[in-house]
């Protein structure tokens, strides 16, 4: 039996446990749930709050019923580049531990709904492991997915 086509939408505001300015908006159109990353002065990159309002997102997806699917995305044509290491160095990097969420927010958590990646521009790094967190990847063209790795000479 087929569900009835829905025009109904409502948005989550995921803010910040500090109640800064929101980095993670959610939005719900009939049973899908878009989640984009909304840091796009640091190309998306995740700092500790933005891990953790991600998880939250999808904590909150996976305990609701009204909803099938997720999409994972970026905005402004950038998925993430990765954890902002900016801040990593300013001494407001993610807790690492063995259990709970990881230091990109939900990338341990195991659903069991499928969430899909749409991946514009740059996956790098931890946007990488966020986008194979995801059960199906949509890349547009000018997607660039990888791990960037300096090389330095000994010379």
């Amino acid at each position: 039996m087929r569900r009835p086509p829905t025009t109904a939408t409502h948005i989550w505001k995921t803010t910040t446990s500090e109640g800064r300015s929101k980095t993670v908006r959610s939005g719900v159109d009939g049973a899908v749930l878009t989640v984009t990353i909304d840091r796009p002065e640091v190309r998306n990159a995740v700092d500790s709050d933005t891990a953790a309002a991600l998880a939250e997102s999808f904590a909150r997806f996976e305990s609701d019923p009204r909803l099938a699917v997720a999409v994972l995305t970026g905005a402004e044509g950038t998925f993430c580049a990765g954890f902002d290491l900016k801040a990593l160095a300013a001494g407001s990097g993610n807790r690492l531990s063995e259990v709970g969420d990881g230091p990109m927010g939900p990338t341990r958590m195991s659903l069991s709904k499928p969430v899909v990646a749409a991946i514009e521009g740059y996956a790098v790094a931890g946007g990488l492991e966020l986008a194979l967190w995801c059960d199906l990847r949509v890349a547009a063209r000018n997607a660039t997915l990888g791990v960037f790795n300096s090389m330095r000479s000994s010379s």
